[in-house]
Formats: structure tokens, C-alpha cells, sequence
């Protein structure tokens, strides 16, 4: 594999924060469409798409990360992700651009014992002027 994909990363907001997730694994970015529930599933998960004839399981990743909820508006986007035979969609905030982030600039991820929110980062990226939360997609998609 080139190193110039392995660190290039698609880019999102929750919140105030931008996040970032290995383009490898970035399938596709939607617009947020009707969800149909499913019975006894986790409360992140909103429901399943179907999408281009496959059925996705949505995760609201503010509330997987647990983050504050927001209702989803015209600024939402629908990350679509693949990790070891595992498809979900992702609900953001905001999708932005992708960026290259050289593996020299990626710090590891802060470590705090009572902090579960820690578990899901695989690392810090610096760029210019922002810090980009670089997601651990395997941990997110683990049930």
C-alpha cells in the first residue's frame, strides 16, 4: 500500500471539534436519508438505509462518542464506512475535505484510565492551525 493513502484522511466536525477518519476506510459521504428503526438495537444506532441496495446500519456517532445529541440539519452527512467485512454509516455534524497528514504530525492519542471517550482515538493530528481527533473505526464499529 502507498504511504500517500495510508494517511490521507477524510475530515469532519461534531460539534467545535474536527475528526478525522482513514480515507481507507471512507466508502462514501451522503446526504441524510430516512432511517427504519430496528427493534432492541443500541440507542447510537438511528436505524439502517438502504443504499444502493444494501442495508447500513446508521450510528449517531455524537451519541456513540457520548457527546450531546443534535437533530440532524441540512449540514449533516452520512459517512459511510467499511472495517473487516463491516458496513455502517456514520451521522456527523458537518463533512469538510480531505487532508494529508504525515505520520510525523500524528501524536498518540491522551491516556486517562476513567476516560472511555479515549479508547475510540487512535491518534491526534496537527495541521496548521487545528487538531484533527483521528477515530479508531474498528472500536466505533465493535458492539
Amino acid at each position: 500500500m502507498s504511504s500517500e493513502i495510508e494517511n490521507k484522511y477524510v475530515i469532519f466536525k461534531l460539534g467545535q471539534e474536527y475528526y478525522g477518519l482513514s480515507i481507507n476506510n471512507v466508502i462514501s459521504i451522503e446526504k441524510p436519508s430516512q432511517t427504519t428503526r430496528v427493534p432492541n438495537a443500541p440507542d447510537y444506532v438511528k436505524g439502517v438505509i438502504n443504499l444502493r441496495g444494501e442495508v447500513i446500519p446508521v450510528i449517531d456517532l455524537r451519541k456513540k462518542l457520548g457527546m450531546e445529541t443534535k437533530d440532524i440539519d441540512r449540514n449533516s452527512r452520512i459517512i459511510v464506512v467499511s472495517s473487516n467485512e463491516i458496513y455502517a454509516g456514520l451521522i456527523v455534524d458537518t463533512s469538510s475535505e480531505v487532508l494529508e497528514i504525515d505520520k510525523e504530525n500524528i501524536d498518540k492519542p491522551p491516556t486517562d484510565e476513567n476516560d472511555e471517550f479515549i479508547d475510540y482515538i487512535n491518534g491526534i493530528g496537527k495541521t496548521d492551525n487545528r487538531l484533527i481527533i483521528l477515530l479508531d473505526l474498528i472500536k466505533i464499529l465493535e458492539y
